[in-house]
């Protein structure tokens, strides 16, 4: 099986260098919005339709307006209307989801500004970009030392060049041939994600996520002030706001660090399948009092990192219907009403009493054994003595990295 992976480091470009990937980054904003803004012009003179035979032309008349866009490889150049194009595509992709009954905002492609536009890319090894000796040469721009802190496996397809702040990074796509091996499905496990408790398992754990956002609350309002009360376009409001970018960079880190963890934990645990909820996350954040800990959950991508670590290693993903997971009994199938504040489930019908979290995994596992008929340890019981192993190792060792976030 192909497997397409992403490999980043940082780089250390010197002032010559860091000089022509900022102004390349500046010109590649700029290309975009010329192509979009021509695009624009286009439709209100009559051309309706959107096509990389019409970018291509477009590409032409940019460049004759203006030579200094041929400084941007020429491929570089190619994969900004594959940008383009690809953002018209989701427009168009939303726009007949409206119709089709949907509740969403269509979102037209916007003008990007020089915060929104970080990265450069160049889409073929085709010598544009090589590594030798611990340094990167990148065509039009030189060579940089890059720490190369772990091995590309496989053949290197793309390069991206991404600027975060004041720090630049080399971002590798590799395609590699891997095999995955087969893995009987003997011990699933349904996952609840919550705000209260970041996940809890059918079979009775449950696990905190460390609350960087708040760890970082005051630290983000002290830069949101200096921001608001610089001059647009100074350099002291731009020093500001590299302070706040820093700050949000840092916290965002934290919480990938934490879900690449706990992810792998989880993959290793002896579980063979993961059923997940179906979240519509969109939907969900439109409740303001709940929106920024729903955001700062990042459970989409605990889901994405879950997701590939256990494809590689055989083991299965599957995404059920979030309806009522909460309000159903996991024991006699009865719905009622259950609000946020209530933490226990209490069945009105079979008097059942159990953590809130935990019966809604119980679900979420039931749905998922209910299409694959499989059989389960929903109740917790006969759990493999590898994930009691794991189990304990959580709850013993100091230096673990998840031991103060097991709950049960």
């Amino acid at each position: 099986m192909n497997c397409t992976r992403a490999y980043k480091f940082r780089i250390y470009p010197d002032a010559a260098r860091q000089e022509e990937i900022d102004e390349r980054l500046i010109l590649a904003q700029q290309f975009y919005n010329k192509l979009l803004e021509k695009s624009i012009q286009s439709y209100k003179n009559g051309n309706h339709k959107v096509s990389m035979a019409q970018f291509n032309r477009f590409v032409k008349e940019i460049v004759a307006e203006d030579k200094k866009f041929l400084k941007l490889y020429s491929q570089t150049r190619c994969e900004i209307e594959y940008r383009l194009m690809k953002a018209y595509q989701n427009f168009f992709r939303r726009v007949k989801e409206k119709k089709q009954g949907k509740k969403q905002e269509v979102g037209f492609p916007r003008f990007r500004s020089r915060d929104r536009y970080k990265s450069i890319t160049y889409p073929q090894d085709n010598g544009s970009f090589s590594i030798h000796k611990g340094r990167l040469r990148v065509s039009r721009i030189g060579t940089m030392p890059i720490e190369l802190h772990r091995t590309i496996e496989g053949k290197i397809k793309t390069l991206s060049i991404k600027k975060d702040t004041d720090k630049y990074y080399a971002i590798f796509t590799a395609i590699t041939d891997i095999k995955i091996p087969e893995v009987e499905n003997s011990n699933p496990v349904g996952i609840d994600l919550g705000l209260n408790s970041f996940i809890a398992l059918s079979d009775g754990m449950k696990v905190e996520k460390p609350k960087f956002m708040q760890q970082k609350r005051k630290r983000i309002a002290i830069w949101q002030k200096r921001v608001a009360r610089r001059d647009k376009g100074s350099k002291r409001r731009e020093k500001a706001k590299a302070g706040l970018q820093k700050t949000y960079e840092h916290m965002t880190n934290q919480s990938d660090d934490y879900l690449h963890k706990l992810s792998k934990t989880l993959v290793t645990s002896g579980y063979t399948s993961f059923a997940v909820e179906d979240l519509q996350i969109q939907n969900m954040v439109k409740n303001h009092r709940l929106a920024g800990a729903i955001h700062n959950a990042s459970w989409n991508r605990f889901i994405q990192l879950l997701s590939y670590k256990a494809e590689s290693a055989g083991l299965r993903i599957e995404k059920v219907d979030a309806r009522n997971t909460s309000k159903t009994c996991s024991n006699c199938g009865n719905i009622q009403d259950m609000p946020l504040s209530e933490r226990i489930y209490n069945c009105q019908r079979c008097a059942m009493s159990k953590d809130r979290d935990i019966n809604a995994s119980i679900n979420i596992l039931h749905r998922a054994t209910t299409l694959g008929q499989r059989g389960s340890h929903a109740q917790g019981e006969n759990v493999r003595p590898q994930q009691e192993a794991v189990l304990e190792e959580l709850r013993t060792d100091k230096t673990h990295p998840l031991r103060d976030a097991v709950i049960a």
